[in-house]
């Protein structure tokens, strides 16, 4: 009896001892199988801090061509950013970045005066600065996997992005000497912001018009490439869309308004600036003899509103529903391209113990 009761305990023993070993393997083959995902990832997640030069270029009103493409590359302008990523899945990375820049744009440097469709654009004769601060959140894929630690990252991975931002803009334009009615303006030669001003009649009583925000949505999207330097180090290139949701970046949409229901001088002389006979911020004299449009000649018209007499350009300059002062249908657009360097702080990851 108790010879089998130590048989049947080296039996039990002799199994757990093969059963330990079969979980063993079992564990082994998962691991040599394993391909990754976002839980397995957490603990080679890691953060990245960095910053970044970038130009940006402006796509709307102002530009020289009515197409998504058409910008004027000499009005491209820096801009400077900081970014925070956090590796959170393989393939996935989201990048948090605070951008500051310019966007610029002007009728008389961009327009052609003898092309048959930015000859309009030349007597229009607006211009525009506008500071851009925007906060926003992306997520970026990238086109090679990384199943292991931020040491074991490609050398170099494509990618693509998408997320959403939020900014504040104010749209900006030098002032005039005088104003239609030739009164001293007397913000003359200094940089004003135009939202408060109504440019097109948002502040009168006589246009239902709202004022449009100077804080917006955008919509980020692009693609770009990073570069391993070192354990440490990556440098990274991209190039991203700002789509937005509304086309005053410019501050130029709808249509020309009767100088005489505007409130103020300096919204009259910034509203209409088809008349002055030299370019805004280069005072060079402006083409009118080469630019043939019907109908353009200046003519003179009696304010139903104030009574004064002005000075416009036929198509210009007045209350008409043919004069029509911006595109509304078409959103404004602006692009930046980003040469950035980022550095990684290290990941949660533990080394793996061997027994």
């Amino acid at each position: 009896m108790r010879f089998a009761s130590c048989i049947l305990l080296i039996l039990f023993f002799v199994f757990l001892n093969q059963e330990t070993i079969a979980q063993r393997r079992g564990r082994n083959l998962r691991i040599s199988n394993y391909r990754g995902n976002i839980r397995s990832f957490a603990n080679k997640r890691y953060l990245a801090l960095g910053g970044g030069i970038n130009t940006l270029n402006y796509f709307g009103d102002l530009s020289p061509k009515s197409t998504i493409a058409s910008t004027d590359l000499s009005f491209t302008r820096p801009g400077l950013s900081f970014v925070l990523e956090y590796k959170y899945a393989p393939r996935f990375t989201w990048v948090a970045t605070l951008l500051y820049g310019t966007l610029s744009g002007d009728d008389f440097e961009s327009a052609d005066p003898i092309d048959d469709l930015a000859k309009y654009r030349y007597i229009r004769n607006l211009q525009f600065r506008n500071r851009i601060v925007e906060l926003s959140l992306v997520g970026r894929i990238s086109l090679f996997t990384n199943l292991g630690t931020y040491l074991s990252r490609p050398g170099i991975n494509p990618y693509v992005f998408v997320g959403m931002g939020a900014f504040y803009h104010n749209p900006m334009a030098k002032a005039p000497e005088t104003d239609q009615l030739g009164n001293p303006v007397p913000e003359a030669g200094e940089w004003v912001p135009l939202q408060p001003v109504g440019t097109e009649g948002q502040y009168s009583d006589a246009y239902n018009v709202k004022p449009y925000s100077r804080i917006q949505i955008s919509l980020p999207v692009g693609l770009g490439v990073s570069f391993r330097l070192n354990n440490n180090l990556d440098v990274g290139f991209e190039v991203g869309y700002r789509i937005l949701f509304f086309d005053h970046i410019d501050d130029v949409s709808g249509h020309y308004v009767d100088l005489g229901a505007l409130d103020s001088p300096l919204a009259k002389a910034l509203s209409d600036r088809s008349m002055e006979l030299n370019a805004i911020v280069s005072g060079d004299a402006r083409d009118f003899e080469n630019v043939i449009i019907p109908n353009t000649n200046p003519y003179t018209y009696i304010s139903i509103y104030d009574g004064n007499t002005y000075d416009v350009y036929g198509g210009f300059g007045s209350e008409h529903p043919s004069n029509i002062r911006g595109n509304s249908s078409d959103n404004d657009i602006f692009i930046v391209t980003s040469l950035r360097l980022t550095y990684i702080l290290g990941g949660t990851f533990r080394n793996a113990k061997f027994r």
